[in-house]
């Protein structure tokens, strides 16, 4: 989607994300609107992408850019890169996934196949922008939101190794294309 369609679909994304998000309508508003914000500083940013799905209705989204060696950085990964992740992004092959959202039902659907509509959406992401390698960060308390991104592929970035510092408030979690 262009910059502008992306505008122009603002609340259906938002609702799409209070929807999956779950909790009572306070957490809904509450949680969509730092989405909404998330979003929009993310639509600034050089490469910035959004994949949508949907039949009738919006069933999904993701959305990211290239992380650049020189360019606008996502905050807090600048901390949690391994040296192998930092010469990915000065070669421009490490994209940031920023948010992947599918409906609960759908999400839940064959996690481990390559059907599985989040999978499409992050494999068309990295596909798209020919990057080697997704990242992605994940607050540490967040277990939810890291069961599936791990039921969707997403890995450590160090197998077998603790990636994160223990004190970083985030986990780094990485996608092969």
């Amino acid at each position: 989607m262009t910059r502008c369609q992306v505008v122009d679909r603002l609340v259906e994304l938002g609702d799409l994300y209070a929807e999956s998000s779950g909790g009572g309508p306070w957490q809904w508003n509450e949680g969509r609107g730092l989405y909404l914000r998330r979003l929009a500083t993310d639509l600034r940013r050089p490469g910035f992408a959004l994949l949508i799905a949907e039949a009738t209705t919006l069933t999904g989204c993701a959305y990211g850019f290239p992380v650049c060696d020189d360019g606008p950085r996502w905050r807090g990964l600048d901390l949690c890169l391994t040296p192998a992740l930092r010469r990915l992004a000065v070669s421009g092959s490490l994209f940031a996934v920023s948010a992947i959202v599918v409906r609960p039902s759908v999400g839940a659907q064959h996690p481990g196949h390559d059907w599985n509509l989040a999978r499409r959406l992050q494999r068309r992401l990295l596909t798209d922008h020919d990057a080697a390698l997704g990242v992605t960060m994940v607050a540490r308390g967040d277990v939810q939101t890291l069961r599936a991104l791990r039921s969707w592929g997403w890995r450590s970035p160090v197998p077998g190794a603790r990636a994160t510092p223990r004190h970083a408030p985030y986990r780094v979690l990485v996608l092969d294309r």
